[in-house]
């Protein structure tokens, strides 16, 4: 229990019985012999053996029904997945065109960006050029 309180007392009074009452409690668990924790093994082993025994045999067609309901229940169960890997399947395929068409519209973004900053050519300025050049007489 650990060191005695040093004051007498009732406290250690108090603890000269428990202390006691703790050996003597611990006494009987103290070292049983082996032939004493072999007989408690063979009798638990009886006594298990023998609930075993008394339960009674499973019904073949209870066996049956309830072999039937779990291979149903795996059927489900790989058709819940089936379906869960397609649909995955099909949100990929559908990322990946979404990608495409994205991946198309920048591409198509970035030629006309080109096209704009692409200076004109000297037959293009001068069309333009003749242009305004008519626009600003027709003002007139």
């Amino acid at each position: 229990m650990g060191p005695a309180p040093r004051m007498r007392c009732r406290a250690f009074s108090l603890w000269c019985f428990l202390q006691q009452k703790w050996e003597s409690t611990l006494a009987s668990f103290k070292d049983p012999s082996f032939q004493d924790r072999v007989a408690a093994a063979g009798n638990a082993r009886h006594k298990a053996l023998a609930q075993l025994k008394a339960k009674p045999a499973p019904d073949a067609a209870e066996l049956a029904a309830k072999r039937e309901a779990w291979e149903a229940e795996q059927l489900r169960l790989a058709a819940e997945r089936t379906a869960k890997r397609e649909a995955a399947a099909r949100l990929k395929a559908e990322k990946a065109a979404r990608k495409a068409a994205d991946l198309e519209a920048a591409k198509a973004a970035a030629e006309l960006k080109a096209a704009r900053l692409k200076p004109a050519s000297p037959e293009e300025m001068k069309a333009a050029r003749d242009a305004r050049y008519a626009a600003r007489k027709a003002r007139k």
